[in-house]
């Protein structure tokens, strides 16, 4: 009879601790969706940003590392001070 007290104990904590572990990773999923969507706007930004970037003649001259460091500010809105290295 003990043993099976504690078979019937143990499976119940398995339950229990197989509950928490679902709900612990429901809680991150949930937490994570707006993280994802800020991220797909913001390369979507990136992707328009950089292809406008290519279509003006005024920045043929420039890398394109710095046109994509030109997007990137834009993105993030802090286009203020650019100090850019266009090679």
């Amino acid at each position: 009879m003990e043993i099976q007290a504690l078979l019937v104990m143990g499976d119940s904590l398995q339950k229990t601790f197989l509950g928490v572990m679902t709900l612990g990773l429901s809680c991150i999923a949930i937490e994570l969706v707006p993280v994802a969507r800020q991220a797909t706007y913001w390369n979507r930004c990136l992707t328009s940003t950089v292809a406008w970037i290519n279509e003006k003649q005024d920045f043929n001259t420039w890398s394109q590392k710095a046109k994509e460091s030109l997007a990137v500010g834009v993105c993030n809105g802090a286009v203020y001070e650019p100090k850019l290295k266009t090679q």
